[in-house]
């Protein structure tokens, strides 16, 4: 047992860069000793996840399955509303509940469990049903999936906030996006060797995202986490929008969420990017692979980095990510412009660079709203950001949709100008990093 221990703290040292005698800050003496092995289940239980959010994508794996079991382009255009809308706008409601859970481990397994149930319910309709039914039974999936993850959401930033201490929780998120990247550029390379096979392997690629969420919660579970507070445990409309009054108490909350909402641009680009590759012909289906990978690549080069240089300042990721990912749209303007949009590499480069971007607005978000307030209001804050950036994709999505009338091509300016304008709001921000080299 002391030569697992020892192993355990040798891998935790060498991942987490560890330079100053392993320092706690903002986590207990027991959370302290107990990190070693909190990081390496972190690491592995969120890669979990992230890996099976890869494997059932909605913008790129199901909307391409929908169609090709013939399932009505109306349905296929909820997929992002139900996944990203759906996954934030009930947070509000639940913080006060899972507030009320003294170890807030439990809420994020048992979420993993729920998108565990709903990617295996993709599948049956997948496996059993074509048209209107398969794409009913694919967003009732969504949907459970959605609302766990909702729930997932809430808790984990918690529970990160409780067991990982400052200066190391972005590099557990980053080192988790890492590896789960590989997994998912296996997927990718298995779909472009054996595209004949496409619609298998995107079947098989659902039972191993159920089967990774389901182990996820069970790694989960695992963590040494301290009993947190109770108080404020009561749930409903009346503590949802009594919540609401930190938006008026913390200018830097407001800030910080107008900047998130504004960065959002970097999630919404990707399927005008699509459409102005495919054109009327479809051609963009026939390279999923290749927009797999492009995603994929960007998360496996990126993401441990975004990880590290947010935890010496998450105000300065926001900021970068802004710019470039205003600079990718832009980008992929000038590839339409010069008539690249169909050649094999121009649009797959230009959303490397798109998803880059978004890695680092995912990273520099989270680490700094963990960062910005203590664990007594880290789950209210939470649910706050999140509930308003449903919203605020909602209209975002309606906007998109109307822009759309003028083209793919003018969406993404509008889009690139937002993300601009997340980047210059986000210079705004109070500088909450520790200043460290590492």
């Amino acid at each position: 047992m002391p030569e697992q221990r020892q192993a355990v703290i040798a891998a935790y040292e060498t991942l987490a860069a560890e330079d100053d005698g392993r320092v706690c800050r903002d986590i207990s003496e027991e959370a302290c000793n107990a990190q070693p092995q909190n990081f390496l289940r972190h690491a592995t239980a969120l890669g979990l996840n992230k890996a099976a959010d890869g494997l059932a994508d909605p913008k790129l794996v199901l909307s391409w399955l929908m169609t090709h079991l013939g399932a009505p382009s109306v349905l296929i255009g909820l997929l992002v509303p139900i996944r990203e809308a759906g996954a934030l706008l009930p947070q509000l409601f639940t913080a006060a509940r899972i507030r009320a859970m003294a170890r807030r481990k439990w809420a994020w397994a048992g979420a993993a469990l729920g998108q565990g149930l709903g990617a295996a319910i993709i599948l049956a309709a997948a496996l059993l049903t074509e048209g209107w039914a398969a794409g009913l039974g694919i967003l009732a999936g969504l949907t459970l999936l959605a609302l766990s993850r909702s729930v997932a959401s809430v808790a984990y930033k918690d529970v990160l906030g409780k067991t990982i201490a400052k200066g190391q929780r972005g590099t557990v998120t980053g080192l988790a996006g890492s590896w789960s990247a590989l997994v998912v550029i296996g997927f990718a390379l298995v779909l472009i060797v054996f595209s004949d096979a496409r619609a298998l392997i995107v079947l098989g690629a659902l039972a191993l995202a159920s089967g990774a969420w389901v182990l996820a919660g069970i790694v989960f579970a695992g963590l040494h986490e301290d009993a947190g507070a109770q108080e404020g445990g009561a749930n409903g409309w009346r503590a949802a929008i009594a919540n609401l009054k930190y938006l008026r108490e913390d200018p830097q909350l407001a800030r910080f969420i107008l900047a998130r909402g504004l960065l959002t641009s970097t999630a919404l680009a990707p399927p005008y990017l699509v459409i102005l590759a495919s054109g009327d012909n479809g051609a963009a289906l026939a390279g999923l692979g290749a927009l797999v990978l492009a995603s994929s690549l960007a998360a496996l080069s990126s993401s441990y980095i975004w990880g590290r240089l947010a935890d010496r300042s998450s105000r300065q990721v926001l900021i970068w990510t802004g710019i470039s990912g205003a600079g990718a749209m832009l980008l992929t303007l000038a590839f339409a412009a010069l008539g690249l949009e169909a050649s094999f590499w121009a649009m797959p480069l230009a959303l490397f660079g798109l998803m880059v971007a978004h890695q680092g607005v995912r990273l520099g978000r989270s680490t700094y709203l963990v960062d910005m307030v203590g664990s007594d209001l880290r789950a209210v804050y939470t649910a706050i950001s999140n509930t308003v950036i449903g919203v605020i994709l909602l209209a975002s999505g309606l906007f998109g949709a109307l822009a759309a009338l003028f083209g793919a091509g003018a969406t993404l300016a509008v889009f690139a100008l937002m993300a601009a304008c997340g980047a210059f709001v986000a210079h705004g921000l109070k500088e909450l990093g520790d200043g460290r080299v590492s």
